[in-house]
This record gives C-alpha cells, sequence and structure tokens, in this order.
C-alpha cells in the first residue's frame, strides 16, 4: 500500500510557506507606501530650497536674483518641513505593525530629525571656531546630502530595497563632489543632482510599490 502522507505534508509546508512570504509581502508594501511622499518632499525642498540659495549668492543665477533674507528663510522652512515631515512618516511606517518591523519604522523616521540636529549642531560649532560663510556655504549642504545617502543606504538594508541603495549611493557622491565646485556653484548641484535623484526616487518607488515589486 502506497503511503500519501509525506507528499501531503510536503505539498502543505510549501502552501504555508508561500502564504507566509505573500503576507510578509504584503507587510512590506503598506510599510513603505509612505516613502515615495518622504521622497517627494525632500526632493521638491532640495530643488526649490538650493535653487533660491544659488539665485542668492552674487555670481550664481545670470537670469535671476533671490535676496538672501528671502531665500533663506524659505530654505529653512522647506527643509523643516521636510523633517517634520520624515518624523511623521517614520511614525506611520510602523502604525498598525507590531514587534521589530514597529521599533525600525519608528527609529528610522526619528533619525533623520536626531541626524539633522547633529550635522547642524556640529556646523555652528564650526563656525564658532572660526570656520567662514563661505566655507560654511559649502560645508552644510554636503554635510546634509551625506546624512541623507547614509540614511538612505539604512533604509535599504532595512526594507531590501534596491532603489533606496541606488539613491543612498548617488546622495554620498553628489555630498562628496559639491564641494570642488565651490560656492554658489554647489547649491545648483545639489538642487539639480541632489533634489532631481530624490524627485525621480519618488517616481520610481511609487511605481514599484504598484506593481508589488
Amino acid at each position: 500500500m502506497t503511503n500519501n502522507t509525506e507528499p501531503r505534508r510536503t505539498d502543505d509546508a510549501a502552501e504555508m510557506l508561500a502564504l507566509i512570504t505573500a503576507q510578509q509581502r504584503r507587510v512590506d508594501q503598506m510599510m513603505l507606501r509612505p516613502i515615495p511622499w518622504m521622497l517627494g518632499l525632500w526632493g521638491v525642498a532640495w530643488l526649490v530650497g538650493f535653487t533660491l540659495l544659488w539665485s542668492a549668492y552674487e555670481g550664481g543665477n545670470p537670469w535671476f536674483s533671490v535676496p538672501m533674507a528671502l531665500a533663506a528663510p524659505i530654505f529653512g522652512i522647506l527643509i523643516a518641513g521636510a523633517v517634520v515631515a520624515s518624523i511623521i512618516i517614520g511614525i506611520r511606517l510602523g502604525r498598525g505593525v507590531k514587534g521589530v518591523s514597529s521599533f525600525a519604522g519608528a527609529v528610522y523616521g526619528v533619525s533623520w530629525s536626531l541626524c539633522g540636529m547633529a550635522f547642524a549642531a556640529l556646523g555652528v560649532g564650526l563656525i564658532a571656531n572660526g570656520l567662514s560663510a563661505e566655507l560654511a556655504s559649502i560645508f552644510f549642504p554636503s554635510a546634509f546630502a551625506l546624512m541623507c545617502g547614509t540614511l538612505y543606504l539604512a533604509g535599504a538594508a532595512l526594507w531590501r530595497q534596491v532603489s533606496m541603495l541606488v539613491l543612498g549611493i548617488i546622495m554620498l557622491v553628489v555630498g562628496a563632489i559639491a564641494p570642488f565646485f565651490g560656492a554658489p556653484t554647489n547649491n545648483i548641484v545639489m538642487a539639480v543632482f541632489g533634489g532631481g535623484a530624490l524627485l525621480v526616487a519618488a517616481i520610481v518607488f511609487s511605481v514599484r510599490l504598484r506593481q508589488g515589486k
């Protein structure tokens, strides 16, 4: 008499594994849904903010100029808004998900504000120790680009997303090469390549999520 118990158990195990995998994919999709919004917000903040700064410096934008008294506050508001949005999105990443995933999402969101404040404090400390205004205008954009690149690499490791890995590498490269263009050209480099990369990543990420990848 043939024993069909073992093949049946194998089929059941395969079905259970497929069910668990599908469920995990749905959880990942739910958690990552706000990410394109965060990328888009940062992309707009960088594209608009750094373009305004470039336009405010003498020798910057050849087509039009913007008073620094206007450009600087708008830039600050845009970046602050993006940081606040990142915190809110980070909290939403963990909403409805318990355990390690919830903790990871919350920490990732809060990390944006903590790292931002740390880099800002470092820059203020350098200024207090004699860093010139011209060098400060080179330091801050690159510092925040390197911060963003590092956090996107962390996000790629957390959620196994190749698109976040690519974006993180791009941001690190932009932050590293921008100082070589000098001020104020480094600002337009940040706007076009940094902000542009963020906006493209937002679109790609959104499409991939809709396709279930």
